[in-house]
């Protein structure tokens, strides 16, 4: 064979290899009417990622990245310039302490999220607290905790602020209903109120946590665990408010989005009407492993039981009917 003939050969077979590799792309306006990896290799990987936050134009993403054991957490910025994603970065104040669950506000100015980071400059407490930072220039400023009637020596968790500044989060109080709470302190001229938990419409003796709020506050998305009706290791349940202002019975969301592993921190991209949640579930297909190298390629493969985010279709969900 000529070497003419031999560079030919080379040539078309990496140009099928090149046309039969995934490609690894980030797009908000992907359509998809069941739950798809979200920006699989660039936001969902063998790591593990949750809590996703998206600005209002498109713009930021943010969300959580954890090690395998989830003992070291920070939050990820992706900007979009010039109609291109750059690289992942570590927002600025974050990478130091436990920091998760992203929670930016309507107008993006403002950043909620939970953190381990010294309260008072006590460096003896590791319990989350709510946190809060506002956008400087560029970058953004310090945060600052929360008032102490949203903050305890207790865990706080998972902020959502509706357009007036209401605050839903996540404690274990003894004002609460059960194990696990969600909670809402409403915003009064310029100041957090006491927070009580929402009612047994939403509130029951076992585990409510992680709870997306809309802006206009009639939609609740939240995550339970230990309901007759769950299908496995959490679930997403959904609330909307009737004609009097009052949170209707949640509903589970069912097998199109929940599995058996656990199921949480949903996320609702109005702009794009998208549903966003991070899932523990696993590839299910059976290995028969031949090998040392093999079974650690398979271990770090994007499906390997740690959290990923997914994104479907918000009308898929059905959520009016």
């Amino acid at each position: 064979m000529t070497n003419i003939k031999i560079f030919s050969i080379v040539v078309v077979a990496l140009f099928v290899c090149c046309q039969d590799k995934k490609t690894n792309t980030l797009d908000l306006d992907l359509n998809s009417d069941k739950p798809a990896l979200f920006g699989e290799g660039i936001i969902s990987t063998d790591l593990y990622e949750r809590d996703v936050a998206i600005s209002n134009d498109g713009k930021e993403i943010i969300f959580t990245l954890g090690n395998y054991k989830q003992t070291s957490r920070c939050l990820v910025s992706i900007k979009k310039e010039g109609g291109q994603w750059g690289k992942k970065e570590i927002l600025p104040f974050s990478g130091k302490y436990n920091d998760i669950e992203p929670f930016l506000s309507v107008d993006g100015q403002r950043l909620f999220f939970a953190s381990t980071r010294p309260m008072d400059n006590d460096t003896t407490r590791t319990d989350y607290n709510i946190w809060m930072t506002s956008r400087k220039g560029n970058g953004w400023e310090a945060p600052a905790p929360l008032d102490t009637l949203i903050n305890s020596a207790k865990d706080e968790f998972y902020p959502a602020v509706s357009s007036n500044g209401n605050l839903y989060f996540t404690a274990t109080r003894e004002n609460g209903i059960g194990r696990e709470d969600i909670f809402l302190s409403k915003y009064t001229d310029g100041k957090y109120q006491a927070a009580t938990p929402l009612d047994s419409t939403i509130n029951t003796a076992v585990f409510e946590f992680n709870a997306y709020v809309s802006p206009d506050e009639d939609l609740l998305v939240f995550s339970s665990f230990g309901r007759k009706d769950g299908l496995g290791g959490g679930d997403l349940y959904f609330s909307k408010k009737d004609e009097n202002g009052k949170w209707t019975s949640a509903k589970n969301m069912g097998e199109l989005v929940n599995s058996e592993k656990l199921d949480y921190c949903p996320f609702v991209d109005l702009p794009r009407k998208k549903f966003y949640f991070t899932s523990d579930r696993a590839e299910t297909t059976a290995r028969d492993h031949k090998s040392v190298e093999e079974f650690i390629d398979n271990a770090r493969t994007t499906l390997n039981g740690m959290g990923n985010i997914y994104m479907v279709n918000l009308e898929s969900l059905k959520l009016n009917e």
